[in-house]
């Protein structure tokens, strides 16, 4: 039996003006989602938001207070970023990926977005004809939505048939044209939650060199595949990462998951030293400055869009930063409740008639972590969430994210333990009003 009507939920897409409820935004799901809640007091099982779901980080809040309180805020900070962060940034990006990164190329920015869409520009305005963005999909929709904003055309594809070796040919497919400037991807991987493993980086690293594409890898969830014993610093394992295998490579390093500090807003881009020193004639041209790759994307890029980033918020994710690379913040067992929760997920909707979508990778099955993708039967996407709205479920469309799959994303950071049998009356009373041979 339904939560909410089929009429209350037309009326919730009426007043909102959702376009298509099939085809909608996260933000739109999210509004559809409370609008139900508010209208009915009955509460949702929000899986739509990736919005962490843990306590914040204490160690960045006192270190945050502490700069206030000496005074940071009444300067504007160094566009390039404060020189505590730079320098633990780049003692983090080798004690934990063994990778060399110096500080100078270490740069904060206002969140992963604001360092995706500097980068981008950057990116397709180095080499004249070389203007597309190459996604590796499923992803994050809003970088494509950045991507229309700037005026800027991609290319994608589904990885779900082309993992392992099959790749190399792919990659050769779409990049062969020679037009495409940055190839995109995050690993642990959102919607699907699916990693790349060193193989497949290799190719990707390798293909970047062939093309002279630069490797944009998102790594907002970081050291979050807890199939391995990661996070130890300087200690192996490390997460499988591009940067092994080109110079071709910005790293985007966010505070939002792995310290629960996404409200204010900080990130990073870890460029290599190479890239970053590399000098483009049409980069001078168009700012009139150096054309160094890295002194542009700060000073004539970056800067123009943010202004630099907040000064004591540096300092927060300065002190995070070291301490984990002293071994005092083990930030891995911090977010670990991620997997627990997913787990748990899965099995309720495993046994009521549901598969997982991206179920594997190259040489194991995927793992549990912050998102995972469920379908029903042959149940296209888009149809998939509206009925799971019906039963005060929220989730979004794999299609919205690139994807080919039939199936919807769910995020697991706003479950908590009262909701679980709430999830699992919810989804006996779908199955038996959705019956389906599998």
């Amino acid at each position: 039996m339904k939560i909410f009507s089929e009429e209350l939920v037309r009326r919730a897409v009426d007043d909102l003006h959702v376009a298509d409820l099939s085809q909608a935004t996260i933000g739109e799901v999210l509004l559809v989602a409370q609008y139900l809640e508010q209208e009915t007091g009955i509460p949702f099982i929000r899986m739509d938001q990736g919005s962490p779901g843990l306590p914040v980080n204490r160690f960045g809040v006192e270190a945050e207070k502490a700069a206030l309180d000496r005074g940071v805020g009444s300067q504007y900070p160094a566009a390039a970023g404060v020189p505590e962060l730079k320098h633990e940034a780049s003692r983090f990006v080798k004690a934990f990926l063994d990778v060399e990164v110096s500080a100078r190329s270490c740069v904060p920015t206002v969140g992963s977005v604001s360092g995706s869409f500097s980068s981008f520009i950057a990116c397709t305005q180095r080499i004249p004809g070389k203007d597309k963005v190459l996604f590796i999909d499923p992803g994050f929709p809003i970088q494509k939505s950045q991507l229309r904003v700037q005026g800027v055309e991609w290319k994608e594809f589904d990885i779900y048939s082309y993992r392992g070796e099959a790749l190399r040919s792919k990659l050769e497919e779409m990049l062969s044209d020679g037009d495409v400037a940055a190839i995109v991807y995050s690993n642990p991987n959102n919607p699907a939650w699916i990693c790349l493993e060193e193989d497949e980086l290799k190719i990707i690293g390798e293909m970047a060199d062939k093309y002279d594409v630069i490797v944009m890898e998102d790594l907002a969830y970081f050291c979050m595949d807890y199939r391995s014993d990661l996070g130890h610093p300087f200690s192996p394992p490390y997460p499988p990462t591009v940067a092994r295998y080109t110079d071709n490579y910005i790293l985007m390093l966010s505070a939002s998951k792995i310290f629960s500090y996404a409200g204010q807003r900080i990130a990073l881009l870890c460029i290599s030293d190479r890239l970053f020193e590399k000098q483009y004639p049409a980069l001078a041209q168009r700012y009139k400055d150096s054309g160094v790759f890295g002194e542009t994307l700060i000073a004539s890029i970056l800067y123009m869009i943010t202004s630099g980033c907040t000064a004591s918020t540096q300092y927060a994710y300065a002190e995070m930063l070291r301490l984990s690379t002293e071994g005092v913040i083990n930030f891995v067992e911090d977010t670990r409740e991620y997997s627990r929760r997913a787990e748990k997920m899965k099995k309720i909707f495993t046994d009521n008639g549901f598969h997982v979508v991206y179920d594997s990778d190259v040489s194991q099955k995927v793992g549990d972590g912050f998102f995972f993708t469920i379908g029903y039967g042959q149940m296209e996407g888009g149809e998939l969430l509206r009925e799971l709205l019906y039963y005060g479920v929220s989730s979004i469309s794999l299609a919205l994210t690139g994807s080919g799959q039939n199936g919807v994303r769910a995020c697991t950071s706003r479950m908590s333990e009262e909701l679980y049998p709430v999830l699992e009356e919810r989804m006996k009373a779908f199955r038996e009003d959705h019956p389906v041979n599998r």
